[in-house]
């Protein structure tokens, strides 16, 4: 039975937003599935039929995703892996039984065949493994770096104040960007086609690019010299702390403590895990992602905001 109603998870957030406009541009149903009622006021899709759902209250999913053919989602990162795997039981819970044809999960960062010892990542690895013992068709979008990472207060300013793109990359480190758009249009094409169910998807860009790779195409699009700096991870993590928080420490279990140990983890390891053949991918789901040079040309480098 084709599908038709889509519920997402984390409608009203960064990744939310594109895969909400690309899902109704492909002509699904959409409703977001939120805690609050008004969580999609301040964004482009103020109307859209939003009904309650607690990822901590399978009772409540249960009933949002009743009469609904298929769950697309992100989630906020948990860096309590117990917290994660109980977040994935929960959401597990809610939709057995509830008539969903297909889930699909963006794991919104890379997903090894194994645990890491990075409790983000391995939580990753249990709410998928959850998800697949429900015995609905899932698909797992699991995305390299985000383009609009670049976009971010802690990377846009310094580029158009400084010409400097810092970023916890090596110099060596080849990644293949995805824009945020890109991983929406391979979320909707997972929905129509049953060739990636119950595959794990890695999708990046068509280039994999270094740190100065990266600061030649910011050069060309934003119209002046822009040089890549590599910062330990440990830095650019305490500079994000300090953005959002005012303090520079690194606390155990905090989004930025367990940011650093991500990209401590890429930068050592002998061949970049963050490299994606668009090829191989396009297999399973037909989709052409975005240059860098074509992404850029979207944004306005005359302002640092």
């Amino acid at each position: 039975m084709p599908i038709h109603k889509v519920i997402v998870l984390g409608a009203s957030g960064d990744q939310g937003i594109p895969l909400v406009n690309t899902l109704q541009r492909r002509g699904f149903a959409v409703t977001a599935g939120a805690r609050r009622a008004d969580a999609m006021a301040g964004t482009p899709f103020p109307d859209l039929r939003t009904v309650h759902a607690d990822i901590a209250d399978s009772a409540s999913l249960a009933a949002a995703f009743a009469g609904q053919d298929a769950l697309v989602m992100h989630l906020p990162f948990e860096f309590d892996r117990a917290k994660a795997a109980a977040m994935g039981a929960s959401i597990a819970a809610g939709a057995r039984g509830s008539g969903l044809q297909k889930i699909v999960f963006n794991t919104s960062c890379f997903v090894a065949d194994h645990d890491l010892d990075l409790t983000a990542h391995d939580g990753r690895r249990d709410i998928e493994r959850a998800l697949a013992e429900t015995g609905i068709p899932c698909v797992f979008i699991e995305p390299t770096v985000f383009m609009d990472n670049i976009i971010r207060v802690w990377s846009k300013p310094s580029i158009v104040n400084r010409g400097i793109f810092a970023y916890p990359a090596a110099p060596e480190l080849k990644i293949s960007w995805i824009a945020l758009s890109d991983v929406a249009e391979y979320m909707t094409a997972a929905l129509e086609t049953n060739r990636a169910d119950g595959q794990h998807v890695p999708v990046g860009g068509p280039e994999a690019l270094t740190g100065s790779e990266v600061a030649e195409r910011l050069s060309a699009g934003v119209g002046r010299r822009v040089e890549f700096r590599s910062l330990a991870p440990d830095d650019f993590a305490a500079n994000m702390s300090e953005l959002v928080t005012g303090s520079r420490e690194l606390v155990p279990g905090t989004p930025y403590a367990g940011m650093a140990k991500f990209y401590s983890f890429y930068n050592n390891q002998p061949e970049s895990p963050l490299v994606v053949d668009p090829r191989e991918t396009a297999r399973l789901l037909d989709v052409e992602p975005l240059r860098l040079s074509v992404w850029l040309k979207q944004w306005d480098w005359s302002k640092p905001t």
